[in-house]
Parts: C-alpha cells; structure tokens; sequence
C-alpha cells in the first residue's frame, strides 16, 4: 500500500510540474539575443526582420530559434526574387523581456502583418510557418492573412505533441498554449504546402499526413532521411517552397 502511494504522489508531483513548467518546455528559447544582419523594424508591440519585396514570405520561426537564426533564410528567398519578412515572438531574442503565451504571440504577429500590409498587399504576402511557428502561420491565415501558407515541420496540435512525447501523463489535459491547427484547417481556403522530414524525432510526421487530409487545398511533401533540424537547410526544401509560392 505505501508502495501504491508513494508511486502515486511521485505520479501527481510530475503531472503537476510538467503543469506549471509547461511555458519553459513548449517556448524554449535561446540563450543570447543577437541583432540580425538584415533590416531591423521596431513597431508598436512588434519586432521584424525586413528585405523589401513582392511577393513576400513571412517567415514565422521555431523553438529557441530568433530573428538573427533566419538571416540566411532572407537572404536566400532574396536572391530567388522574394521579398522576406520575419516576425520575433514575445519572450524571444530582441522580445525576450515580453511574457509569451499562444495569445500573445497571435497579438503581437498579427499587429506586424498589418504594419507590412500597409505596403504589401495580402495577395502578395505568403504565410511560411516553421515547427513552433507552423501553428503561428495557421491562425493567421484563419484570420485572413496572406495568399498561401507554407508550412515546415507542422502539428496537429501542442497537445497531440504533448501527448506523443508524454504518453504515460494526461497531456492533452494540461496545456493551456493549444495551437490547435487540426481544428482550423477546414477554415482555411488558400492553397496549402507542407513539407515534413521523414525522420523527424521532435514532431511526428504523420501530423503533416493528418493535416494535408483537412486543408481543403493541401499539398504534402514527405522528405526521407530528413530529421526535424535539418529540414530547412536542404536545396530540394528550398526549392520546393520556391516553387510553391511563385505557383509552379
């Protein structure tokens, strides 16, 4: 009996700091704030990276990643004929001293997208969300924003991840920063691409399967021998996004 009770409490203690702990593990971040090479914009609540242009990716990044880590990102869309645009979350990099939340993240990449827009029209603006960053990208393109969305290394929902990294908690029960992208895909009308890594260790790919089957206008592409971290960096990714927004 104590045995039972000691496994128990142990059971409720862990249950309870993964509760109260879970903002650390779902928004890590880096260690370092850096200044990134490419065009700096401070607006009202918001900072971005800008490489004027049209069409334009907006590139929302991933877990314990920052505004400076896309600097190649930008610089690579650049040279293909793309205007670039990336948006630094609250409690990240440059905005590390702003507390972050699922909320405070839509609010504060939200205000970015209409300062942008008052320059580049929404038809000219494509949604590329990464990890972290593909829920980001779904809610904004709920809500109107952007011609297409691009997503890398995408989630049915931070509790289904939750759930897939924690499967003896009740996960789905504990986290309050959802991102429930399953729920919004049917919402979505513009022409959808997603790209998984075939061996992705962090996010499952058969999350990307699930939600290529609920946008109504989706396109799947699974990368073999790619893993969650190395995904972006390969040629045939670039290209395929390429490819993608200029509608080949």
């Amino acid at each position: 009996m104590i045995a039972v009770t000691t496994v128990l409490l142990v059971y409720v203690a862990i249950a309870a700091a993964a509760f109260f702990f879970q903002r650390a593990m779902i928004f890590p971040t880096p260690a370092q704030a850096r200044e990134p090479r490419v065009g700096l914009v401070r607006g009202d609540g918001f900072v971005a990276t800008h490489l004027p242009g049209t069409p334009t990716i907006v590139h929302l990044h991933g877990n314990a990643e920052q505004l400076s880590d896309s600097d190649w990102l930008a610089e690579t869309l650049a040279l293909r004929g793309f205007g670039f645009y990336a948006i630094e979350y609250p409690g990240y990099g440059l905005a590390a001293s702003t507390p972050v939340s699922e909320e405070a993240i839509y609010s504060t990449v939200e205000a970015a997208l209409r300062a942008l827009e008052q320059t580049v029209p929404r038809d000219q603006l494509i949604l590329q969300g990464q990890s972290l960053g593909s829920g980001v990208a779904v809610e904004m393109a709920r809500r109107g924003h952007g011609s297409k969305l691009m997503l890398i290394s995408a989630y049915t929902s931070i509790p289904d991840v939750a759930a897939s990294a924690f499967p003896f908690l009740p996960a789905r029960l504990l986290v309050r920063d959802r991102f429930d992208s399953a729920s919004k895909a049917r919402d979505i009308s513009v022409p959808v691409l997603l790209i998984h890594g075939g061996q992705d260790e962090i996010v499952p790919t058969r999350m990307s399967r699930t939600l290529a089957t609920l946008f109504p206008k989706a396109t799947l592409r699974i990368v073999e021998g790619a893993h969650h971290n190395d995904l972006v960096d390969r040629p045939e990714v670039i290209d395929a996004l390429v490819n993608f927004a200029r509608g080949e």
